[in-house]
């Protein structure tokens, strides 16, 4: 509520121009990573550090969801089931990778958590972009039929618009899932409130489970994508995703707000919802993130720790084993249309032109965020 506003401290900006006299006051962002105005932002920095990462394969993108009685123990247990929820999809994907039958790689991929639907309802799901190949995992590919090489450091392409099965990618991550979450259960790391307070009994808490062993649970992949550069429009749009964007917002008053939603049992037609301020408000605070929680993480080949060498590794494998570090650079900056919720407000180092007389704007006057005065006594 305080971003960009008086409450933030900012800067004053005068045109240079004599003539001109145009002045602006730009207010300081709050950085919050659930503020709708700072996201944009933050999402094309993060864009230009993961442009270094692609490779020239075909990429694919692969969502776990979770059922609505394990979403309601979710709600109640954020950190604990945020976290099972990535080690179970990502366990989920490098197993059935790295069975022979399927693919016998190691892949890398970055996951980014989503708790929403269209209508800011509580849908807990993670996005798992993934690179369409892996690396071998043994020194020698033993004549593996889908090497590209043969010997050490092999990669190991999929099938041309085909990544993995989707059922056996469902078995196993309902299986890893709930294994981990009855683990978490008889260590103490679940709490439970109101209608699920029962569960905090082993035996009731077994008993809730037993109709999501028996049911699927819903894994899809979409359609690979074209290449890098809609790899790059598709994370401008999800990695620093809030809950609701401002251009989504149609009317706000003292007693309701209104938003455009797509209905998606509808051919995806947009429609408006108007919802009671207070209701607004809840279904909003239902997508705050625990305190500290990362809702990026990268797994595989991509996972920080070696992530710079395994693709300068895989880079040479794609072009040649015998390709010098200058053929197998890592690609261009890839200028992306990120569409801002809002306007970049200026800075004192991003000044924008004057919007009158296109001179140079220059800073007048700094406003001190009041939450920083502090008071100064003379000790003289």
């Amino acid at each position: 509520m305080a971003c960009r506003t008086a409450a933030l401290g900012g800067h004053v900006e005068a045109c240079e121009s004599a003539a001109c006299g145009f002045t602006r006051v730009a207010y300081n962002s709050c950085r919050n990573r659930h503020c709708a105005k700072c996201q944009s932002g933050a999402a094309r920095d993060w864009l230009a550090e993961r442009t270094a990462d692609l490779l020239p394969v075909e990429y694919f993108h692969v969502v776990f969801t979770l059922p609505a009685p394990i979403a309601a123990i979710a709600k109640q247990n954020k950190a604990v089931v945020y976290a099972l929820l990535f080690e179970a999809a990502s366990e989920t994907l490098k197993t059935i990778a790295a069975d022979p039958r399927h693919l016998g790689a190691e892949i890398g991929m970055t996951m980014v958590l989503h708790t929403w639907g269209q209508t800011l309802t509580y849908h807990p799901h993670v996005h798992v972009i993934v690179p369409g190949g892996g690396l071998s995992p043994a020194p020698d590919a033993g004549g593996h039929p889908k090497a590209q090489q043969k010997g050490a450091n092999t990669w190991i392409a999929c099938r041309p618009g085909f990544f993995l099965p989707v059922k056996v990618l469902q078995r196993l991550y309902r299986r890893l899932f709930l294994a981990r979450l009855a683990t978490a259960h008889a260590a103490g790391r679940l709490q439970f409130f109101d209608a699920l307070a029962s569960l905090s009994d082993a035996r009731i808490f077994a008993r809730y489970l037993e109709p999501a062993r028996r049911i699927d649970w819903i894994v899809y992949a979409k359609k690979p994508f074209a290449g890098p550069e809609q790899v790059l429009r598709y994370l401008a749009r999800y990695t620093h995703r809030i809950a609701i964007s401002n251009r989504r917002i149609i009317s706000v008053d003292d007693t309701s707000v209104g938003f455009t939603w797509k209905d998606y049992r509808d051919g995806g037609q947009q429609k408006c919802m108007t919802l009671d301020a207070h209701e607004f408000i809840r279904r909003f605070l239902l997508h705050v993130l625990p305190d500290g929680f990362q809702r990026i993480r990268h797994y595989g080949f991509l996972a920080n720790g070696h992530r710079k060498a395994k693709l300068a590794a895989i880079r040479r494998l794609l072009v040649s084993p015998e390709a010098s570090p200058q053929d197998v650079a890592p690609p261009e900056p890839i200028k992306t249309d990120t569409p801002p919720d809002e306007p970049v407000a200026a800075t004192p180092e991003t000044a924008q032109p004057c919007p009158c007389c296109g001179g140079r704007m220059r800073i007048t006057d700094i406003l001190v965020d009041p939450r920083r005065r502090r008071l100064r006594f003379d000790s003289s």
